[in-house]
């Protein structure tokens, strides 16, 4: 399971906003949301962190609160990782190589400068778009197999917009996801020990009819699945993604769990729902891993 973080500053978890009062650095605005923001992806996280093995901030959800913004996703990643969580930076990135490359140093590595090396937000991965073209994604993977990060590439999305590129037939045959996941497959090294890919892909749970196809396509990328919950998809329809085994398929909740004291039945404790819904999750994977 992973847990995905998309804050929303005006839907927070109670006391987000009592810790925001509280600190010091927030007379503005923008500084105010940003702690309050941490403060509740904080207690997100201490409350399922023994459940999940991996966090995805949306890094839109931060950025927009400006350079605050910005400095709470780095203490929000810190504390995932001092977790024992992995952190795949949800950026969905893509540009020419020198963009490319810097968007990498900002994420995975870090920056040469005459004033000596500055660190970037040091996720173990981020997402990554195909759509210019393969070579805007090797500069991000040099950067990250030199630090023993993975890039996730976007292959079938879980929007309903997907269908409109992702879905059309190529003159050469397939469609545009089936020829995007072959060229994932031949960028991909697999690992000394699990033998899975180090290029992940992004497997939206919304399509299953499509999971079985990708993964004969890919045999050994992790696949990275959002869309479970509040996008309507299902665990129970994502058996084939867990063809290598467990790590295999990365299944991603983020409003279903953050939002679960909000369900009818629920426990109103925000943490002891998030908890449950986490396992009850975790629980339905494991049985078809």
């Amino acid at each position: 399971m992973v847990l995905g973080l998309d804050p929303d500053p005006a839907r927070l978890w109670p006391g987000a906003g009592d810790a925001a009062a509280g600190a010091g650095h927030t007379r503005t605005p923008a500084g105010a949301a940003a702690a309050a923001v941490e403060a509740h992806c904080r207690a997100v996280l201490d409350a399922v962190a023994d459940v999940v093995v991996a966090v995805k901030p949306q890094l839109a959800c931060f950025e927009r609160l400006g350079a605050p913004g910005r400095a709470a996703l780095g203490r929000v990643t810190e504390h995932a990782q001092a977790a024992g969580l992995l952190v795949l930076a949800d950026a969905k990135r893509g540009d020419i190589d020198v963009s490319a490359l810097a968007y990498a140093q900002s994420l995975l590595g870090t920056t040469a400068t005459p004033f000596g090396e500055v660190a970037g937000l040091g996720a173990d991965a981020m997402t990554a778009s195909p759509y210019m073209g393969t070579d805007t994604i090797a500069p991000l993977l040099r950067t990250a197999r030199a630090v023993g990060a993975g890039v996730i590439v976007l292959v079938r999305t879980s929007n309903p917009g997907a269908a409109d590129f992702e879905d059309l037939e190529l003159a050469s045959g397939g469609t545009v996801w089936e020829e995007v996941a072959r060229r994932v497959d031949a960028l991909g090294e697999p690992g000394p020990e699990s033998g899975l890919s180090d290029v992940g892909a992004v497997v939206g749970a919304t399509a299953p009819q499509h999971v079985a196809r990708l993964r004969a396509i890919m045999p050994s990328t992790p696949f990275l699945l959002p869309g479970v919950g509040a996008q309507g998809g299902r665990v129970e329809d994502l058996a084939p993604a867990f063809a290598p085994g467990p790590a295999g398929g990365l299944i991603t909740a983020s409003r279903s769990i953050v939002r679960a004291h909000e369900a009818d039945g629920a426990s109103a404790d925000p943490a002891a729902a998030a908890r449950a819904e986490a396992e009850r999750l975790r629980a339905v994977a494991w049985g078809l891993a």
